[in-house]
């Protein structure tokens, strides 16, 4: 116990607490869920913009929300905010750590909405279509009719996202500007990659995913979102003088 309160006291002040936080909303959403039937994501979770369910504050209070049925979201993201977050708020300070993350978490949201926004009316009227035994054509009137009509598309609301991992993302990308010679250790690899070469592998597969599986439940344009707010955040920066090389 006195080892683990050690390592705990170490963890600093914006760390600590943003990964105390993720875990109290997590036990929160358990609780509301199993015994106050209170859907929490409904209020919380990130909603397309054209659905009813869709609040502003919703770009903030997903990135602070989890699947309550998987485990390993919570888990992964946590460890990955504790190994890397740690080293950046040190390097940065906690302020601007806290700004960073959290701009990271607001600009994956912003990008998963326009992806949405590209892609929700094909997806919709080709499920709504078969759903339906109607061609994709006459769906896809239907639907602009009643968009053009200004009534409630219900089906809008299911397109939904929660999770830290826009703002994770983004932690790791400011990692991999900052050190991008720190030799890493991946499961899986038995020789050390630079952190560079990490963050870009990781854009790479998360963008080959986006495109190969545009319904799936992952937002991985999200995650992308976040290092594309992360990389014009941290080179901002560095044009200030704010990061210099000398952390390589």
């Amino acid at each position: 116990m006195s080892r683990f309160q050690q390592i705990f006291n170490s963890i600093p002040v914006v760390t600590k607490n943003l990964i105390i936080i993720n875990f109290l909303v997590w036990l929160f959403m358990m609780v509301c869920g199993q015994r106050m039937d209170l859907d929490v994501v409904r209020f919380g979770g990130l909603h397309y913009w054209g659905a009813s369910d869709f609040n502003p504050a919703q770009l903030l209070t997903y990135m602070f929300m989890h699947s309550t049925t998987d485990l390993a979201h919570i888990l992964f993201n946590m460890f990955t905010l504790f190994m890397f977050g740690i080293t950046l708020e040190r390097v940065l300070g906690p302020g601007r750590f806290l700004f960073y993350y959290l701009s990271c978490g607001v600009g994956a949201a912003l990008v998963q909405e326009l992806v949405w926004a590209l892609t929700w009316h094909d997806m919709f009227t080709k499920l709504l279509a078969n759903m339906n035994g109607v061609d994709f054509a006459t769906m896809g009137a239907y639907i602009d009719h009643t968009v053009a009509m200004g009534q409630d598309l219900p089906f809008l609301n299911s397109l939904i996202t929660v999770g830290a991992s826009g703002a994770i993302f983004g932690v790791l990308l400011a990692f991999g500007m900052i050190f991008p010679n720190r030799p890493l250790f991946i499961m899986f690899i038995p020789v050390p990659i630079k952190a560079k070469w990490m963050v870009i592998g990781y854009g790479v597969i998360e963008l080959l995913i986006g495109l190969s599986q545009p319904g799936s439940t992952v937002a991985h344009f999200a995650h992308l979102g976040g290092m594309i707010f992360g990389f014009l955040i941290i080179l901002w920066w560095k044009r200030k003088g704010v990061i210099h090389g000398g952390y390589y």
